[in-house]
């Protein structure tokens, strides 16, 4: 089939890959030239495993395109699939749906007759309706779950697939377009617009509930002396509950579940429904960070002046160059107010924390950054972090001292190399991190 993906940021530009690797013709759209410039090349302005390999391999035999023209879209695809940013409205936590609404206007003035407007980003339930009433071309909801660092495989071998669909033309075409995914035996539920909508919300909401109550039973934990890392074990081993997720650290970030929750409470509360336990789940999450610093305070005697600070970690998550509402970025500036000396090292978002905190220090590499420090803290779950060799990293450091905001680092072996340890939601490990607690 013929699609044309309007917008190619890390949604687009990874719907569009995957569309062309599942055989069709493809092209993508974008007001900016400067990107859509790279894309052509097939050079993708951020880091997604597997996503540049692919846009270059298609872009070179003919079957994805990039272009700024809607005109050119509209005459060209039978599907137009929306996948441009609903970012938090300055005023309020609701979305802001500007680039949205356009985006379908624009595509609706020049879509062929017959086409079919799909749209894929993260909306407030009313709003796929709100446009079909507002355009004359047949509209359908796909959203898309995207996982940053599994999104090739995630829209390649999704664990399902939701049309949010008026008429069964509509769902026919949706079926052409994912015939090979469904074709693997991927789930697939076709409901109305509104559930559709809700079905990514409610997603979102659910799994950042879930990160925050395990980092409510950190907080239990330090208090009491327990472990947060048995304590996940044990509830993971429930099938009811389930392991993944459970990970208690600094908490979540990026561009997604912290906008998303807080939209959706927005939107539910226009529609007179109370969802006032997300804005504590928002709560609990924020302040996981501030639990990391006061950490970083009490290894450090009770005041951070002065002191070199190693962070390692920028993005939100590893496998990304992502750093918006980064937990590590965040903290990294906390210390830094509190008057720590901050160099911060990323294997891949070091381009982008430099543009969003300019003040920060950087380093080139792992050994630069830990070189002199005083104090560490493993802020993004990377494998070259979870990987260090604390025998080897105790020699370049000036002071032993780690805050393990991920829960990953193995305590006995960095304290059996010197280190004074600890890690949010456990307890302090006996020798050189001082004897443990006791509940």
């Amino acid at each position: 089939m013929r699609l044309t993906v309007i917008g190619t940021g890390y949604l687009g530009a990874t719907h569009a890959a995957c569309m062309a690797d599942l055989g069709h013709e493809v092209v993508g759209v974008d007001v900016d030239a400067g990107k859509v410039a790279a894309l052509r090349a097939g050079r993708v302005p951020f880091h997604e495993p597997g996503l540049a390999a692919m846009v270059a391999r298609h872009t070179g035999s003919g079957r994805l395109r990039f272009t700024t023209s809607y005109e050119e879209a509209g005459a060209f695809g039978q599907v137009h699939f929306v996948c441009v940013g609903t970012p938090q409205r300055g005023d309020c936590d609701g979305a802001d749906l500007t680039c949205v609404e356009e985006a379908f206007a624009r595509i609706a003035r020049h879509a062929r007759k017959g086409a079919l407007l799909v749209g894929k980003s993260t909306v407030p339930v009313g709003t796929a309706a709100r446009l079909a009433d507002r355009h004359p071309v047949e509209i359908a909801w796909n959203p898309e779950f995207l996982r940053e660092g599994f999104a090739v495989r995630g829209t390649l071998r999704p664990d399902r697939l939701v049309f949010g669909v008026r008429t069964p033309r509509a769902e026919r075409l949706l079926r052409q377009v994912y015939a090979p995914v469904l074709a693997a035996g991927t789930a697939l539920v076709v409901t109305d617009f509104a559930t559709a909508e809700l079905v990514k919300t409610a997603a979102n909401s659910f799994l950042a509930t879930k990160i925050s109550f395990i980092n409510a039973m950190a907080e239990v934990c330090e208090a009491a002396g327990g472990d947060v890392r048995d304590l996940a074990r044990a509830l993971g081993r429930d099938e009811r509950i389930g392991g993944a997720f459970l990970g208690a650290g600094v908490g979540f970030g990026g561009g997604c579940l912290p906008k998303d929750i807080r939209a959706f409470t927005h939107r539910a509360a226009e529609l007179g429904v109370d969802l006032g336990f997300l804005r504590h789940v928002d709560a609990i999450n924020m302040r996981r960070r501030d639990r990391a610093v006061a950490l970083a305070r009490e290894l450090c005697g009770g005041t951070l002046l002065g002191t070199r600070v190693a962070v390692l970690g920028a993005a939100f998550k590893p496998d990304s160059d992502d750093v918006r509402d980064s937990p590590a970025l965040n903290v990294a500036a906390r210390l830094g107010l509190e008057g720590a000396d901050v160099t911060v090292y990323d294997p891949e978002a070091m381009d982008n924390a430099r543009k969003a905190f300019p003040l920060l220090g950087y380093a080139v590499s792992l050994e630069e950054a830990l070189r002199g420090a005083e104090l560490v803290l493993h802020l993004t779950e990377w494998p070259q972090f979870r990987e260090i060799d604390p025998r080897w990293a105790v020699r370049l450091v000036r002071h032993p001292r780690v805050v393990d905001g991920r829960g990953v680092l193995d305590a006995d072996r960095w304290t059996a190399a010197g280190w004074h340890f600890r890690a949010l939601g456990r307890p302090a490990p006996e020798g050189a991190g001082g004897e443990r607690r006791r509940g």
